[in-house]
Protein backbone atom coordinates (compact mmCIF):
# COMPACT_ATOMS: atom_id res chain seq x y z
CA UNK A 1 0.00 0.00 0.00
CA UNK A 2 1.42 3.19 -0.56
CA UNK A 3 -0.38 6.89 -0.24
CA UNK A 4 0.21 10.38 -1.54
CA UNK A 5 -0.95 13.75 -0.94
CA UNK A 6 -2.64 15.20 -4.10
CA UNK A 7 -2.42 19.09 -5.00
CA UNK A 8 -4.29 20.86 -7.68
CA UNK A 9 -2.02 23.88 -8.45
CA UNK A 10 -3.85 27.00 -10.30
CA UNK A 11 -0.53 26.92 -12.60
CA UNK A 12 0.97 23.74 -13.25
CA UNK A 13 4.43 24.70 -14.05
CA UNK A 14 4.75 27.28 -11.11
CA UNK A 15 3.86 24.90 -8.83
CA UNK A 16 6.39 22.44 -10.22
CA UNK A 17 9.25 24.40 -10.23
CA UNK A 18 8.45 25.51 -6.35
CA UNK A 19 8.45 22.18 -5.19
CA UNK A 20 11.63 20.67 -7.60
CA UNK A 21 13.62 23.97 -7.43
CA UNK A 22 12.77 26.14 -4.35
CA UNK A 23 12.09 23.04 -1.67
CA UNK A 24 14.67 20.63 -3.66
CA UNK A 25 11.99 17.75 -3.15
CA UNK A 26 12.89 14.91 -5.84
CA UNK A 27 10.83 13.37 -8.59
CA UNK A 28 9.71 9.82 -8.69
CA UNK A 29 7.48 9.80 -11.61
CA UNK A 30 6.01 12.24 -14.50
CA UNK A 31 2.72 11.31 -16.42
CA UNK A 32 0.56 12.55 -18.91
CA UNK A 33 1.21 15.10 -21.58
CA UNK A 34 4.47 15.94 -22.53
CA UNK A 35 4.04 19.66 -22.49
CA UNK A 36 1.70 19.90 -19.44
CA UNK A 37 2.84 16.38 -17.57
CA UNK A 38 1.37 15.78 -13.44
CA UNK A 39 4.51 15.50 -11.03
CA UNK A 40 4.77 13.05 -8.48
CA UNK A 41 7.43 13.83 -5.83
CA UNK A 42 9.17 11.93 -3.06
CA UNK A 43 7.82 13.20 0.07
CA UNK A 44 9.35 11.44 2.78
CA UNK A 45 8.16 7.92 3.25
CA UNK A 46 4.67 9.50 0.79
CA UNK A 47 4.07 11.01 -2.71
CA UNK A 48 2.48 14.43 -3.70
CA UNK A 49 1.67 14.92 -6.90
CA UNK A 50 1.14 17.80 -9.13
CA UNK A 51 -1.39 17.43 -11.31
CA UNK A 52 -4.83 18.89 -13.06
CA UNK A 53 -5.84 22.55 -12.55
CA UNK A 54 -7.58 24.45 -9.18
CA UNK A 55 -9.62 27.88 -10.27
CA UNK A 56 -10.29 28.44 -6.52
CA UNK A 57 -8.56 29.56 -3.77
CA UNK A 58 -6.41 27.12 -1.48
CA UNK A 59 -7.91 25.11 1.11
CA UNK A 60 -6.95 26.37 4.51
CA UNK A 61 -7.74 23.09 6.12
CA UNK A 62 -4.54 21.25 4.60
CA UNK A 63 -0.83 21.74 5.15
CA UNK A 64 2.41 19.75 4.55
CA UNK A 65 4.63 18.91 7.47
CA UNK A 66 8.12 18.39 6.30
CA UNK A 67 11.02 17.75 8.16
CA UNK A 68 14.66 19.12 7.48
CA UNK A 69 17.89 19.12 9.24
CA UNK A 70 18.12 23.01 9.38
CA UNK A 71 15.54 25.12 9.92
CA UNK A 72 17.28 27.91 10.66
CA UNK A 73 19.57 27.68 6.81
CA UNK A 74 16.09 26.59 5.26
CA UNK A 75 14.56 29.98 6.15
CA UNK A 76 17.83 32.01 5.04
CA UNK A 77 17.90 29.92 2.05
CA UNK A 78 13.83 30.24 1.34
CA UNK A 79 13.84 33.93 1.93
CA UNK A 80 16.54 34.41 -0.32
CA UNK A 81 14.37 32.76 -3.05
CA UNK A 82 11.31 34.95 -2.16
CA UNK A 83 9.39 32.26 -0.42
CA UNK A 84 6.54 33.65 1.54
CA UNK A 85 6.93 33.48 4.92
CA UNK A 86 3.68 32.90 7.16
CA UNK A 87 5.61 32.78 10.66
CA UNK A 88 9.68 32.90 11.17
CA UNK A 89 11.44 29.80 12.78
CA UNK A 90 10.82 29.17 16.51
CA UNK A 91 10.63 26.77 19.00
CA UNK A 92 7.38 25.34 20.10
CA UNK A 93 6.44 24.24 23.31
CA UNK A 94 6.31 20.93 22.40
CA UNK A 95 10.30 20.61 21.20
CA UNK A 96 10.08 20.79 17.85
CA UNK A 97 11.53 23.99 15.63
CA UNK A 98 8.74 25.27 13.33
CA UNK A 99 8.82 27.36 10.54
CA UNK A 100 5.68 28.12 8.48
CA UNK A 101 5.72 29.33 4.66
CA UNK A 102 3.38 29.12 1.72
CA UNK A 103 3.04 27.60 -1.42
CA UNK A 104 2.67 29.86 -4.84
CA UNK A 105 -0.90 28.91 -4.58
CA UNK A 106 -0.87 29.65 -0.33
CA UNK A 107 -0.99 26.11 0.94
CA UNK A 108 0.88 25.98 4.42
CA UNK A 109 4.05 24.08 4.66
CA UNK A 110 5.46 23.52 7.95
CA UNK A 111 9.31 22.81 8.37
CA UNK A 112 10.26 21.08 11.23
CA UNK A 113 13.44 20.37 12.98
CA UNK A 114 13.51 17.88 15.05
CA UNK A 115 16.37 18.18 17.96
CA UNK A 116 18.00 14.91 18.65
CA UNK A 117 17.13 14.09 22.27
CA UNK A 118 12.92 14.36 21.03
CA UNK A 119 11.10 11.52 21.51
CA UNK A 120 10.43 11.47 17.83
CA UNK A 121 14.03 10.62 17.18
CA UNK A 122 14.10 7.88 20.03
CA UNK A 123 13.12 3.86 18.74
CA UNK A 124 9.67 3.29 20.64
CA UNK A 125 11.14 -0.38 20.15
Amino acid sequence: MSSRVLLRPRELARSRHFYAETLGLAVYREFGPADHPGTVFFLGQGFLELSGHADGEAGSAMSLWLQVRDVAREEERLRGAGVTMLREARLEPWGLTELWIADPDGHRIVLVQVPPDHPLRRDPR
